[in-house]
């Protein structure tokens, strides 16, 4: 069965399926010397955003990602004060992260200008902290940025990347890795999103085996929806230096300052509660 231009479809052909949203019309579309970066007004998903042709958020779905690359992680710190963002151009994490008032300062190094600008045009309600004190921006290269960084330095880094093709290719190795630890405190804490464990296993092992080798401690795997990616289940991956990942500030949570649409104590536990095959597949390789 064909669509017509109405559609605007993602086809994984690797694993034979596909997530179509239908469209009004399309709202912008840009080559950078990164990437195609395209914008669609949907009929039931608000506006859309792709590059090079692949999803990378909707108005109706991105709460569920970017509260679950942002909080868990921060509540699962014991102080958080100095967060690095790589990646996460739309702003949407960073939004998250400063939701929390005993972060600091919160540095976002996204790599494509053009991905921030046009978020600010077409998804203003992600970028309402783009202003907020505590934010610092840099349009660079995130793996030589954080390479160059400052010893002990960081509390949080969340690495909000694309798929590990091309530029983010790097952000999911064991060099990546090593400056991670070296830029963190003791006890910090590193965040990745990792794709679909359904699809993807094969980048997740890859992971743990690079964080691992790297010289994290410990190493656990959220899960959550995402309708508009691959399979519509995805994950997070969290490594912590020098200790293990054990509990999270669970009073914190139930006295957050802030209203979630998904995030909660409850579901903080029950998203590292991961399936069978995944313990399976990831006790294999470790």
């Amino acid at each position: 069965m064909s669509l017509d231009d109405t559609w605007f479809s993602e086809a994984s052909n690797d694993y034979g399926v596909a997530f179509s949203l239908k469209v009004e019309k399309k709202l912008a579309d840009e080559r950078t010397p990164y990437q195609h970066i395209e914008i669609y007004k949907s009929t039931h998903f608000g506006n859309v955003m792709a590059i090079d042709g692949v999803y990378m958020l909707s108005s109706r779905d991105n709460f569920l990602y970017h509260e679950m690359m942002s909080h868990p992680v921060l509540y699962t710190h014991r102080d958080p004060k100095n967060v690095l963002i790589i990646g996460g151009g739309d702003c949407g994490t960073l939004r998250e992260v400063l939701r929390h008032p005993e972060v600091q300062s919160v540095l976002q190094v996204e790599i494509d200008e053009r991905v921030t600008r046009l978020a600010e045009q077409y998804f203003p309600e992600l970028c309402a902290s783009n202003h907020d004190p505590r934010a610092t921006f840099f349009f660079g290269d995130g793996i030589k940025w954080l390479r160059e960084a400052e010893a002990e330095s960081l509390d949080v880094i969340i690495v909000d990347s694309t798929d590990p093709i091309g530029p983010a290719e790097g952000l999911f190795a064991e060099p990546f890795y090593r400056d991670g630890l070296r830029a963190l405190r003791p006890g910090g804490l590193l965040a990745q999103q990792s794709e679909s464990p359904l699809l993807h296993m094969k980048i997740l092992r890859e992971m743990y085996t690079a964080m691992g080798n790297a010289g994290f401690a410990d190493i656990k795997t959220l899960q959550f929806p995402q309708p508009v990616y691959p399979s519509g289940w995805w994950t997070a991956t969290m490594a912590r230096k020098g200790e293990k990942i054990d509990g999270f500030r669970e009073q914190a949570v139930a006295a957050m300052s802030f209203e979630t649409q998904y995030y909660d104590a409850e579901m903080h536990q029950a998203a590292f509660a991961m399936p069978a095959f995944f313990k399976r597949e990831i006790s294999e390789r470790r």
